[in-house]
């Protein structure tokens, strides 16, 4: 206490002294005088501050007016002077606590006069006390019970039921002689008690004086050798709980948990309690408090017993349930990037569906000035890291998430790790509240320092194993562990001297170790832990009883709204946070536009004998590896934006999981933004690379194939972030899945090159088909070639003229040299296995040319056989195919023609020649025409299987199958009699397999597979 606030009281203590007492003071008023001080000193400064006592008594006559009479009067203004300064100095407890000790110094000769109480009226009313507080306080101690009291603020514990005194609630304590009356200061919550009778008690250790008041502090005890404890906690909770509230009765019956394979857990166990408590979980690291609290709160299950509230069981009845439970995991649950305002005012939104919009916003301001949060409102929460409010208000905001909802039962996981003493204090009052409004809060907590371990109405003491070894008040913990291990002082719970509770001595008493012959601690514990449950069973459990009765539950005022609300609700949040985070911002909204100019600098080939040194989008022989590039992109950044989007919010997830919120309505959020995020990078990325490299008319497709690409990226970010258990899991597992895209895409290893194991020669090999960035680049590649402004042009002719002259050139000669071979080893009567062969691939070869090509079914080939084949059959056959090729040409020359007189036709218009030239320079890419007609490839041809299989000009070849597989670069798929064109049959493809990546995020496929195998690998 600051010194000149001391002066002040002993100075108003000195007025009062010299008021109506001309015999000076007594001996009864000097101990009121020395017993408050040593409240706040030491003896030394106790003695030092009595002596100055004594000088200002004589020094009070100047207070007194110079014409001294029988009746003495005070300077008023003096008074509130010294008021006025001792209000700037204490807190409104202390100010009551001294206004009470005027009271008993003025009433020490057991007389009040007019100008006393006009001088005590004159300063409660400067400490604004309120005039009921005034009246109570003063007729309690006049006389406890003989004037006029507001009845709900007295208490009597006395060895009757009921109290003698009419209305007065009561507490009924056998073996009590007298009767303690006790007087609740409502505005400061403080309790003052006088005990009249003739039986022995203590405060604390201390002796209570009968006729004295006295102060019960936080977790005091009152003890007697024929009474009962009498607690705080049960003071407070007959004063402060509200008795409208349905009361909530949590019942833990025999509850037993092991981990597989281990043999930590929770031991059998049965804990029960009524609303309106606050319990602690105390005990070691790894003693299984966590997993204790998980299991109350039903997060986990327990495999033996049940968990019961008010009847229902916690995991059978949980739509009954819902709401009901508040949880508060250690870690943080907030919104890193959201102001404080709006993390709570998001959630508050998700959990009250009936509230209008005022409503919500006046209950969300409340809770904030409750908790002392309004004044950092608008600030960012930020991350430990990089702090913008403090770790206590931090640690308030997560639970004002939860109080907002006000659940019944409150589950809160360390609520005091890492904070200050300070904070740590401010957060269990803050809980300790919640129970005097009818809550029941459980708190796991390793050490509290004595004030916060006083703060406990139950205690609940866990040892290695999972063993419960103690459950009741903290006070008496000590005391318990001490009488277990025969220490001399067993009966003192707190220090007798500062009242001080000491609870890391009941874990030294715990684990306190053997010592052997040499003085040395040993490893090994003087009781075990088995021992310690044992004692506990057999002193407390046994003696428990257990109630578990049907009673109504109490309204929950949660009400989730519809998942299309949580659905928006969602997207707000989720929006606003990226909005918040400048640095995500600037990261994902640059990232595109940079590598885009990156790219296509770096791929815009000038050709070194231009001789213009212009660039020429026709000579850019870099334009597949930046359409290859530019996939590779849209498949990074669609994996680099999604990729810790679930898991960043696992810990919101967990707590909201107690709400029974929509996974559905949180998903489409997540899949909305980043599709929307995904839209505007791909776009960015093809509007700069697109116009540097000269792409033109293609904007439209480009997007559609890289935004299509970089949604598949999302959701299969989406479901790593939803399987895996960490970031660095997801980043490690990243490049194996990205890897196998660029390897298995067609560009950089032509699928005809792959390992025999995996080649098709006929098909995109099947592993090359779940590749989204094959089906990518191939959409863009045969669209920039078949689609550009001046290809499409002759496209149709030049298909004609192309399948025709490979049947000319290719197909139909090799089909005759394999007549003329297979006849002369017929004649000759040798390699009979050749022959065998060249027959079948003959066979196939000219089937697929019915198919293919339109060839009318040659009847012959069903008596294609060895042991039939002549050179009648075989001059038969090459007849036919003579005359296939006369068609063939004939086709071919027909489309000559045709492309001809279109070439005519633009040259016969002024400049269009010119046009036309400007027009191939400016859309056709010689590079891509040599990729997607394999202009470089030597054999056009290839017999593989038996059977004769086209590579010349794929891109002008329709593919053989009917069910959508085809050879790269093909112009269309087919679907039974369907040719759908390339670019949108393959952007279907990606889009049916972001479908199906949907449907594993939904059903969280990937977390259950991983969970599945590891139990299976379990051993």
């Amino acid at each position: 206490m600051n010194e000149s606030i001391l002066n002040a009281l002993l100075q108003l203590f000195a007025i009062i002294a010299n008021t109506d007492h001309k015999d000076g003071l007594s001996f009864k008023g000097r101990n009121i005088v020395k017993s408050y001080l040593n409240q706040h000193l030491n003896s030394k400064l106790t003695n030092r501050y009595l002596k100055q006592f004594d000088t200002y008594i004589e020094s009070a006559k100047e207070y007194l007016p110079s014409s001294v009479t029988s009746q003495k009067t005070t300077n008023k203004e003096d008074v509130i002077a010294i008021c006025e300064h001792i209000n700037k100095g204490l807190v409104q407890r202390e100010k009551f606590i001294v206004f009470l000790r005027l009271l008993e110094f003025i009433n020490e000769d057991d007389v009040m006069t007019k100008r006393e109480l006009d001088f005590v009226k004159t300063v409660s009313g400067t400490f604004n006390i309120t005039e009921s507080a005034h009246n109570n306080t003063r007729t309690f101690v006049i006389d406890s019970l003989s004037g006029k009291i507001d009845e709900d603020k007295v208490l009597i514990i006395c060895a009757k039921k009921q109290s003698s005194v009419k209305g007065i609630n009561c507490i009924q304590n056998k073996g009590l002689e007298g009767s303690i009356t006790i007087l609740h200061h409502a505005a400061t919550n403080t309790f003052v008690f006088n005990y009249s009778g003739s039986g022995v008690l203590y405060l604390n250790g201390h002796i209570i004086i009968p006729g004295r008041n006295h102060i019960l502090d936080q977790g005091a005890l009152i003890t007697g050798p024929k009474i009962s404890p009498v607690y705080y906690s049960d003071i407070l909770g007959k004063f402060m709980l509200k008795e409208d509230v349905p009361k909530i009765r949590f019942t833990a019956s025999d509850i037993e948990f092991r981990f597989k394979n281990s043999p930590n857990g929770i031991q059998k166990f049965t804990f029960s309690k009524e609303s309106g408590h606050l319990i602690g979980i105390m005990g070691g690291s790894g003693v299984g408090k966590s997993t204790l609290l998980n299991i109350l709160s039903g997060k986990m299950k327990p495999q033996k017993g049940r968990i019961l509230i008010n009847g229902y069981d916690i995991h059978k009845d949980k739509e009954i349930l819902s709401g009901l439970i508040g949880y508060v995991p250690q870690d943080d649950l907030l919104m890193e990037d959201l102001s404080v305002f709006q993390n709570l005012y998001l959630n508050a939104k998700l959990c009250f569906k009936d509230l209008t919009e005022s409503e919500i916003l006046r209950k969300v301001n409340q809770v904030l000035i409750d908790l002392e949060l309004d004044d950092i409102s608008k600030l960012k929460v930020g991350n430990p890291l990089k702090k913008y409010i403090s770790g206590g208000q931090r640690k308030r905001l997560n639970f004002a998430l939860e109080l907002i909802r006000e659940p019944s039962i409150l589950f809160i996981d360390e609520p005091t790790s890492g904070l200050s003493s300070l904070d740590s204090e401010k957060v269990m009052y803050l809980l300790k509240e919640q129970t005097l409004k009818g809550k029941l809060v459980i708190v796991n907590i390793h050490q509290p320092f004595s004030d916060i371990f006083k703060l406990f109405d139950r205690i609940l003491i866990m040892d290695k194993g999972g063993y419960v070894i103690y459950k009741g008040n903290p006070i008496d913990a000590l005391t318990y562990f001490k009488s277990q291990s025969n220490y001399v002082n067993a009966d003192e719970g707190q220090c007798l001297n500062c009242g001080n509770v000491t609870p890391e001595e009941i874990l030294r008493m715990v684990e306190v170790k053997e010592v052997d012959e040499f003085g040395k601690l040993t490893k090994k514990r003087k009781v075990s832990p088995e021992e310690w449950h044992k004692t506990y069973k057999k002193k407390i459990e046994s003696k428990a009883e257990i109630k578990s009765p049907n009673e109504k539950l109490p309204p929950v005022t949660t009400k989730v709204p519809n998942s299309l609300v949580q659905f928006r609700i969602f997207t707000i949040r989720n929006l606003l946070s990226k909005i918040a985070n400048r640095q995500y911002l600037l990261i994902n909204f640059l990232e595109a536009p940079l590598l885009a100019v990156i790219i296509s600098l770096f791929t815009k080939y000038i050709r070194d004998l231009s001789p213009t040194g212009i660039y020429v989008f026709q000579d850019n022989v870099n334009l597949p590896a930046y359409m290859f590039m530019a996939v590779v992109v849209a498949l990074f950044m669609g994996l680099m934006v999604s990729a810790e989007e679930i898991i960043r919010d696992r810990k919101i997830l967990e707590r909201e999981s107690f709400l029974n919120l929509s996974r559905l309505s949180y998903l489409n959020s997540k899949v909305l933004i980043l599709f929307i995020i995904s839209a505007i990078q791909t776009l960015s990325f093809v509007l700069i690379a697109n116009y540097i490299l000269g792409i033109k008319g293609m904007t439209l497709p480009y997007w559609l194939v890289l935004f299509t690409t970089s949604c598949f990226a999302n959701m299969l970010g989406l479901n790593l972030s939803s399987g895996l258990n960490s970031v660095i899991s997801i980043y490690i597992l990243i490049p194996f899945i990205v890897v196998p895209q660029l390897l298995l895409s067609g560009v950089i290893v032509d699928f005809d090159r792959l390992n025999k194991v995996f080649r098709n020669p006929v098909y995109v090999p099947a592993i090359g088909d779940v590749m989204t960035t094959r089906w990518s680049y191939e959409a863009l590649a045969v669209h920039q070639y078949k689609n550009n402004k001046y290809q499409k042009k002759f496209y149709p002719h030049e298909k004609v003229r192309r399948n025709a002259s490979y049947q000319a050139l290719y197909l139909i000669p090799k089909l005759q040299n394999k007549i003329n071979e297979t006849l002369r080893d017929t004649e000759l009567n040798t390699n009979q296995e050749q022959i065998d062969a060249n027959l079948k691939m003959l066979t196939e070869g000219i089937k697929d040319s019915y198919k293919q090509y339109g060839w009318p079914e040659y009847k012959e080939l069903v008596n294609l056989r060895p042991e039939v084949f002549d050179s009648a059959l075989a001059g038969n056959i090459l007849d036919y195919l003579a005359l296939r090729k006369f068609q063939a040409q004939k086709i071919e020359n027909s489309a000559m023609r045709e492309l001809d007189k279109m070439f005519e036709e633009i040259e016969a218009v002024p400049s269009g020649k010119d046009d036309l030239i400007k027009l191939r320079l400016d859309y056709f890419n010689s590079r891509l025409d040599e990729l997607v007609t394999n202009k470089t490839r030597i054999n056009k041809i290839i017999e593989l299987d038996n059977r004769v299989i086209r590579k010349a000009d794929p891109i002008y070849m329709d593919p053989v199958g009917n069910y959508g597989r085809a050879h790269m670069y093909a112009p269309v798929k087919k679907i039974g009699q369907w040719s759908i064109d390339t670019l949108w049959f393959n952007t279907m493809v990606i889009w049916l397999t972001i479908l199906f990546l949907y449907l594993l995020l939904v059903f969280d496929f990937l977390r259950k597979a991983i969970n599945w195998f590891g139990e299976k690998r379990s051993p």
